[in-house]
């Protein structure tokens, strides 16, 4: 079999007479790290490094565990030299979604067919930097090739908005709006946090010393975020805590903090707490979806963390997740109010989502996340939905990305391993093949266009 043709991940006749039907559907992407400014500016690239690797801590977690030096990865290395470090290591890697990722991005967009190694890496180096001068491999002119249509980055509310506000009137075939990220307000065991509520004030013109002025310089960036277009706000936390705390409790913690005292746990969950209900309030008034993705462990290897930061390879994820007690005041206090969109990290929590999403009609699974959105990973994430809760109601793709190609190449692999998975239930007798039809379509844009964009 030629690897990535048009039967990759396609193992039935069914499958690939489904993928015939949503294949070339537009993309609807509701959370991604994309660069607006990048979009934007639509000056597009010098090399496939800045392409493929200058942004995307899947790569470099994968060029670490096969012994490439941080100089080659993150470091001062020229680009040439940390694109034939990848390139070299590359069939090393098979089994992993960057493999395919990669390969898919420069088969999809370059017309490069040739596995990725050391012996094709300098071709392949000085054939995408000829084809990226073209001005059809600029960042507008790619999301229209691949059909994006709408997407959503991921914002800290004390960004200004500029480059949305251009986009709104300067791109012409993809909508791309913001997303109300308020993860660092509410982190208030941060060393940092201070320093984020005196970016807030100086953003807003509040007092935020007291817990009311927060909330006010909040409520005024939420207002913001929705007249640039904003559909959704996105939650990251470890350990969801949702219960109600009185706002004289939460505000005396805020006070507590903001003067510099140490607070004990229970003050810190409760601070948690009382915050991620505000900000659920916020959102059910603006209409708002409500995406909470759960249980990553953040920043655990120090020496990363020293060394570059944040979003640089170092997370995982954990089982030590308490979902149904945490989460059981929000989901009621917010019951038929608002659209909640429920992402696990770990697979072993997806039981408990589905019974969470099958008991509340407003309650949604995302897409399997992070280190499981590879075709083992949503495949089994699918089957069990679809027996559990309804697949229908699924909240369909994110691509969760940081580069432009892998918009198309993850949305790519998701829909072949749907209808991959669906396919199955027609060869085994267990649905006609017109309903499949419909159900892959759904899921490939009529829910999240439902969910997200109505």
């Amino acid at each position: 079999m030629a690897i990535f043709d048009e039967n990759y991940l396609l193992e039935s006749k069914a499958a690939k007479r489904l993928y015939t039907e949503v294949k070339d559907l537009p993309i609807l992407d509701a959370h991604n790290h994309g660069d607006i400014a990048e979009i934007v500016e639509n000056t597009g690239w010098s090399d496939i490094w800045e392409v493929q690797g200058e942004t995307d801590h899947y790569v470099w977690e994968m060029m670490r565990k096969r012994g490439i030096p941080e100089e080659r990865i993150t470091g001062d290395a020229p680009n040439k030299t940390k694109w034939l470090e990848l390139a070299r290591i590359m069939p090393e890697l098979i089994g992993n979604p960057v493999y395919e990722w990669v390969h898919l991005d420069l088969r999809r967009r370059f017309g490069i067919e040739e596995a990725i190694s050391s012996e094709t890496g300098e071709q392949i180096w000085k054939e995408t930097s000829a084809q990226l001068k073209d001005d059809a491999m600029r960042p507008q002119e790619l999301l229209a090739e691949m059909g994006v249509e709408i997407m959503c980055t991921t914002d800290d509310p004390v960004t200004s908005l500029p480059y949305h506000e251009r986009a709104k009137t300067e791109l012409t075939n993809t909508r791309v709006l913001p997303t109300w990220r308020p993860d660092k307000s509410m982190k208030i065991e941060s060393d940092q946090w201070k320093d984020v509520l005196n970016d807030l004030s100086e953003s807003t013109g509040q007092d935020v010393s007291t817990l009311s002025g927060l909330l006010d310089a909040l409520e005024t960036t939420h207002k913001y975020f929705e007249q640039v277009g904003c559909v959704a706000s996105d939650h990251g936390v470890e350990q969801p805590h949702a219960y109600y705390v009185s706002k004289d409790r939460a505000a005396s913690i805020h006070e507590k903090a903001y003067a510099g005292n140490e607070l004990t746990q229970e003050e810190i969950n409760d601070y948690h707490a009382y915050l991620l209900v505000q900000f659920g309030r916020m959102n059910a008034e603006s209409d708002w979806v409500t995406q909470l993705h759960i249980g990553a462990v953040r920043d655990y290897r120090d020496t990363l963390w020293e060394l570059i930061g944040p979003d640089s390879g170092g997370d995982l994820s954990t089982q030590n997740i308490e979902f149904v007690k945490n989460l059981k005041y929000f989901l009621n206090e917010f019951d038929e109010q608002m659209e909640i969109v429920l992402y696990c990290v770990d697979p072993t929590h997806l039981p408990t989502l589905a019974t969470l999403a099958r008991a509340f009609p407003n309650v949604s699974l995302g897409m399997a996340w992070w280190w499981n959105d590879s075709p083992i990973g949503m495949e089994r994430h699918l089957e069990y939905v679809g027996s559990v809760d309804i697949l229908r109601n699924h909240a369909g793709m994110v691509t969760d990305s940081r580069k432009l190609l892998s918009f198309g190449s993850r949305t790519e692999m998701f829909r072949r391993t749907l209808c991959n998975v669906v396919g199955s239930f027609v060869e085994r007798g267990q649905a006609p093949e017109s309903a499949a039809v419909d159900l892959v379509k759904a899921l490939s844009y009529d829910r999240p266009k439902e969910l997200f964009f109505k």
